[in-house]
């Protein structure tokens, strides 16, 4: 026995030596002649052996070879060969190598670091064959930025920014115009009242690329204007490959604070959802008697609200992350593979305002030479927030010798828990009156659980005498749920002696409130395409079709309480619902729950939207070097609205039916090997939210701001034009320079009420054109000194003017509340444009040292937020100047570990918005301080 075992271990310990002697060499073989598409069936042979094999459907391939140098050969039926030398395999390492095949061309060769098409190199080269002008953020980016979520990553590409380090606008448009999809594919996100998602709830461990397309195709939808922002996520690896990582971040203007506030929690607050400890205690429809009815009865049901009103202080902690990543892939049978990927990530992070500032501001309503603003509320305080973002992805890939399946599910769970505590002053007169003012303060505790589930099914196949026709399907179901469970807000008034007391004059009723949507999104789509000839030239015709429909259900509950204006002691709101405070028999003084606080229909609605589309294209070579693509695009929209507005009932009202026609056309010439003027046009729309076409009333009550649906909106039309000339060099180096215009019909904007400087809306407000221009530069160094050719410089700006022509409604509001002297004109900035966009940095890496670092900056310019109406101004965002550090040092022979460094938001920025108006001082809208946050993180490779 003991000789078996022993022979057992000599002929395992000689197996593993003998692997332990083989690398691998890896890639893809890209087609020349479309676009570098993958190139299916290919064959690659080492020279001088017959040891070969043949790429995938996906054009990728993968040999394992002993240690050494070899020479290998590409080919293809009526494409030229290439012979590729100099390969050197070493022992346990992956050799990663891309070609393109062509039939007509000089040799063209691209070596990149990866296999999947997630290097920098590969995303240029993506971006110089694309039909439409489009700009990408592959994942070496992403990692030699040191970015930890999209959102941070992304604002490095050409015209793009973040708004609130979450929304990306493209070219300095709002949300609204940039439509976000997941791996093709329309995804609802955490806030489903925006057109794009939310960035930061992607780790970039889960990303191949990203794509930014800015001209239209007629297979992309039809509802973006600044750009489609494409998340790619990861394919299974060549191999196994297995990760896992650990970070933490100190901000000193956050963490270690005592003073730190934040609500009640439950038991599950850590994993990101509630333990249900704070579900409504009551029922929406139970009758709540008044004092003189059932007193019993009464004192019961407001004995079930949790009597926690203010927050609690305890210290802030510093924020945290994990995550790990796994996949491989497996032959099964003589063609076919079976791949897998998972991926997990946690973050749990503190977020602290010690001044957390908001007003509302109007025109002096009563003097038309007092130019300064009066105050109708000013809110100061501080603010603890706790969130949680869990984050899951599992993805299945099967793949034959003509097709390829695929599988994700995708999870987001998110918790945020957040207090606080503001001294307020409100305007006795009402908007805009001067008069006196009434000091408040306001405590608050709320929680909003969040999540969205994410299913696609996607099936790829190619068939045809040379598999010239390729099909592929798509469906993706989603479900958002977006729960604002049990929000406390309780203000109380101060009077002249330092007692508090309950006053709805001056503020609301204490109030609870629960807040629930739930949005189920199905899409589907197909897609042909033939590759043909046409001129003696390579073509390709695509064609297709898809539906998206919508459902949301969307309802609030709230109750409020009174204490006949019984002083509230220490003015500790903990007091109002203490036992012994509480209504009954005996205590008339107590604190009891309103009546007549029974659901509401009017704050209850149903929203239903269908979008079904077709579109063909044609991509075809006029000559040698210009390339066309002409298409047509045709969408049918509608959207439904149940709902109630006082006596009035809606059931699947039509809000919109719409049949509209988009045609795109992308013109490419290709002046040299290396560079192309692209010239396009396009039309698209841009359409309202469920939220903003409805008769919602949606209240903040720490802000006290209401937005108010308009059912009446219509969708914004735009027609695009775009030109383009882009030089791409060698070693990742590249430069663009670009102009486009944007001619906009009933452009949607978010707007005060007209005198009511706490109630929004969405309107369609005239007509505007948008005019601008992009330059990107990307350089290596080297050109100065040799030593310098790993450092390397990267910007892109953006300049744009934007003008609006108000509608009759807003002009004549402006001029009939103008001050003396000033002069209204009928124009102004579109609201949600940037009038300019900077990204730079400076990035040095050295793949031998295994180091990555860089600064990167990135700045915004004056941005028209809100739209002031009648006697309130205009809302102006301010300019966020954003600088950040990045560190990344890999280590060991094999450089499995690495360490990140971070310092993010070095000059201490701030974030605010601020009412502006004619020779006025600006007064502050809101105001978030951020601090400076560094951060540290490892992660291994296995």
């Amino acid at each position: 026995m003991k000789n078996i075992y022993i022979l057992l271990t000599l002929f395992l310990t000689s197996i593993l030596s003998l692997s332990a002697q083989t690398g691998t060499v890896t890639g893809n073989v890209l087609d020349g002649e479309y676009n570098n598409e993958a190139m299916a069936f290919a064959n690659i042979l080492v020279k001088g052996t017959t040891t070969g094999t043949t790429t995938d459907f996906d054009g990728k391939y993968q040999l394992n070879l002993d240690a050494g140098n070899y020479t290998l050969i590409f080919s293809f039926v009526g494409y030229e060969s290439k012979e590729i030398s100099d390969i050197v395999i070493k022992a346990n390492q992956v050799f990663y190598l891309d070609v393109i095949l062509k039939s007509n061309s000089l040799d063209e060769i691209v070596i990149t670091t990866s296999a999947k098409r997630n290097t920098e190199n590969a995303v240029l080269n993506l971006q110089k064959k694309s039909v439409t002008l489009l700009d990408g953020l592959s994942a070496q980016s992403i990692k030699s930025s040191g970015a930890s979520n999209i959102a941070s990553a992304v604002k490095s590409v050409p015209g793009v920014s973040v708004e609130g380090g979450k929304y990306v606008y493209v070219r300095g448009l709002g949300d609204r115009y940039t439509k976000t999809t997941l791996n093709g594919v329309d995804i609802p996100g955490l806030d489903p009242d925006r057109n794009t998602i939310q960035m930061d709830i992607f780790p970039t461990n889960i990303i191949d690329n990203i794509i930014v397309v800015k001209s239209a195709a007629a297979e992309y939808p039809a509802d973006f204007t600044g750009g489609v922002v494409d998340i790619v996520t990861k394919d299974f690896p060549t191999k196994f490959e297995a990760s896992i990582s650990l970070g933490a971040a100190f901000n000193p203007s956050m963490h270690g604070k005592d003073n730190f506030l934040i609500g009640n929690s439950s038991s599950t607050d850590f994993f990101g959802y509630d333990d249900n400890s704070r579900s409504r205690p009551i029922h929406r429809y139970q009758n709540i008697p008044g004092t003189f009815d059932n007193r019993g009865l009464l004192t019961t049901l407001t004995s079930r609200f949790d009597s926690q009103l203010r927050a609690k202080e305890e210290t802030s902690k510093p924020n945290f992350d994990f995550g790990f990543t796994i996949g491989d892939q497996f032959e099964v049978g003589e063609y076919n593979k079976f791949g897998y990927l998972a991926s997990f990530s946690y973050k749990n992070s503190t977020t602290f305002y010690e001044n957390r500032r908001d007003g509302a501001y109007s025109i002096d309503a009563n003097d038309t030479s007092n130019n300064e603003l009066v105050a109708d509320r000013i809110s100061n305080g501080r603010e603890g927030i706790n969130n949680v973002l869990v984050n899951g992805l599992v993805g299945l890939t099967f793949k034959t010798q003509n097709s390829k399946y695929r599988f994700n599910v995708l999870h987001i769970q998110n918790g945020e828990s957040a207090g606080g505590f503001f001294s307020q002053t409100v305007a006795q007169g009402g908007s805009g009156s001067g008069s006196g003012y009434e000091p408040l303060t306001k405590d608050a505790i709320t929680y909003t659980e969040r999540s969205v589930t994410n299913v696609l099914l996607n099936g790829t196949h190619s068939f045809g005498a040379e598999n010239d026709w390729n099909f592929e399907w798509k469906l993706s179901p989603t479900i958002s749920k977006v729960h604002d469970l049990d929000h406390r807000v309780t203000p109380l008034q101060e009077s002249q002696t330092g007692d508090y007391f309950i006053s709805a004059s001056a503020a609301t009723f204490p109030i609870r409130i629960w807040r629930f949507l739930q949005e189920e999104n199905w899409a589907g789509k197909v897609d042909l395409s033939k590759k043909y000839e046409l001129f003696g030239k390579p073509a390709k015709v695509k064609f297709g079709g898809g539906h998206t429909y919508k459902f949301r259900d969307f309802s609030v509950d709230d109750w409020t309480f009174d204490n006949n204006g019984t002083s509230v002691l220490n003015g500790n709101p903990d007091n109002i619902l203490a036992t012994e405070n509480l209504w009954s028999r005996d205590n008339s003084n107590g604190t009891y729950l309103i009546s007549g606080d029974l659901f509401n229909p009017n704050d209850a609605y149903e929203g239903e939207q269908h979008i079904s589309s077709t579109y063909i294209s044609n991509e075809f070579n006029i000559s040698e070097k210009l390339k066309t693509i002409l298409g047509l695009r045709a969408e049918a929209f509608s959207s439904y609205y149940t709902g109630q507005d006082g006596a009035d009932l809606y059931n699947r009202f039509k809000v919109i039916d719409v049949y509209d026609l988009f045609p795109s056309a992308n013109f490419i010439y290709a002046a040299t090997e290396k560079s192309n003027i692209r010239t396009s046009y396009y039309k698209t729309t841009a359409r309202p939210s469920f939220k903003e076409a409805s008769l919602s009333q949606i209240f903040d009550p720490i802000t006290d701001r209401l937005f108010i649906g308009n059912i009446d909106l219509k969708p914004t039309y735009v027609n695009n034009f775009d030109l383009r000339f882009e030089n791409f060099g060698a070693g990742g180096q590249m430069f663009a320079v670009s102009a486009f215009f944007k001619d906009f019909k009933d452009p949607l904007e978010k707007s005060f009420f007209a005198s009511a400087p706490t109630q929004l809306t969405i309107g369609n407000l005239g007509s505007a054109k948008v005019y601008g221009a992009e330059v990107e530069f990307r350089k290596s160094l080297g050109f100065i000194a040799e030593d310098l050719n790993d450092l390397k410089f990267a910007l892109n700006v953006s300049v744009t003017e934007s003008e609006l022509t108000m509608s009759e409604e807003e002009y004549n509001s402006r001029v009939a509340n103008a001050r003396d002297g000033q002069t209204i004109d009928e124009k102004r900035q579109l609201q949600g444009q940037a009038p300019f966009l900077v990204n730079t940095s400076l990035n040095y890496a050295n793949k031998e040292l295994g180091l990555q670092t860089g600064l990167f900056f990135n700045v915004q310019g004056k941005t028209l937020e809100v739209v002031g109406l009648g006697g309130v101004p205009d809302v102006f965002t301010k300019p966020f100047q954003s600088l950040n550090f990045t560190l990344n040092k890999a280590f060991g022979a094999s450089k499995k570990s690495s360490i990140d460094i971070k310092v993010s938001n070095i000059l201490g920025s701030d974030r605010e918005s601020v009412f502006q108006s004619y020779e006025a001082q600006d007064q502050i809208f809101s105001l978030r301080e951020p601090g400076t946050e560094f951060s540290i993180g490892y992660a291994y490779k296995f």
